[in-house]
């Protein structure tokens, strides 16, 4: 089935076209993935209900979330929505570095949350994480210990961030990090928008014996404000296989594995 056969990838395709460009037509939207004008305008109020777009006649533009040059980070559910197959493998191929007996450390990314959706075949777990949806879905597998950190909420993402989650993470040692990030260069690091989210995940890659990042290739090659680590401190990558092969090779020059899954 192509990716615009389903009502989320034709809307994930949307959004990547907002992200691409400052406006979408409605006919043109139409005509390139072989569905009804309806069709096309029920999915543009959709993304308007949720936040991500603001319909104009005939189309729609950018709102204030899908800006990339807005210093605020985008809204959870839009930056879930973006390159979501590639995410949806990432995660599959993540989950498959955890053995039963297992304690993982889950951050709050989009990708990170993938992981935990991915647990099935597991009997015994402990699950700490910084984020209220990657908690929700740990709950619904009723074998697995969770535990959710305390501290400050982040409306924009729902995790949990600020001195007092630093503290709880001091109170243990897990096996796994899975680390989502916004942005990831060889030269400069993982970096995110936000300085809170960037100080704990500096904590949480201290409590890991094992940090693995995930995130798909848009992220690679870009900056953010907040500074988090260099990719030495990693042990593992796990991306798609855009990864641009320089990067990559950079990487394994640092004994950092990488592992690319096709989508």
């Amino acid at each position: 089935m192509d990716i615009y056969d389903s009502a989320q990838g034709r809307r994930s395709a949307i959004l990547q076209r907002l992200k691409e460009d400052s406006s979408v037509n409605v006919s043109t939207l139409s005509k390139d993935f072989g569905v009804s004008e309806v069709t096309i305008r029920k999915d543009l109020r959709i993304l308007e209900d949720r936040k991500l777009l603001v319909r104009v006649h005939g189309g729609a533009i950018k709102g204030m979330g899908v800006n990339e040059s807005e210093t605020e980070e985008r809204n959870f559910n839009f930056k879930r929505m973006i390159n979501a197959r590639e995410k949806e493998a990432i995660g599959r191929a993540a989950a498959a570095h955890i053995k039963n007996g297992d304690t993982i450390l889950v951050d709050s990314g989009t990708t990170a949350l993938e992981v935990v959706r991915n647990l099935q075949k597991f009997h015994d777990l402990t699950i700490i994480t910084n984020s209220v949806y990657a908690m929700m879905e740990a709950l619904k597998y009723n074998r697995f210990r969770v535990i959710l950190l305390g501290g400050t909420v982040r409306e924009s993402s729902n995790s949990i961030v600020g001195p007092l989650a630093e503290s709880n993470l001091k109170l243990f040692y897990c096996d796994k990090l899975f680390l989502g990030v916004d942005s990831f260069s060889v030269e400069s690091g993982l970096s995110t928008p936000s300085v809170e989210e960037a100080s704990t995940n500096q904590v949480m890659i201290s409590r890991a014996r094992e940090v693995i990042a995930v995130f798909d290739s848009t992220k690679v090659n870009k900056r953010a404000f907040a500074f988090i680590c260099m990719p030495d401190k990693l042990n593992t990558v796990i991306t798609d296989n855009h990864l641009p092969a320089s990067v990559r090779n950079q990487l394994k020059a640092m004994q950092v594995n990488v592992e690319t899954v096709a989508v």
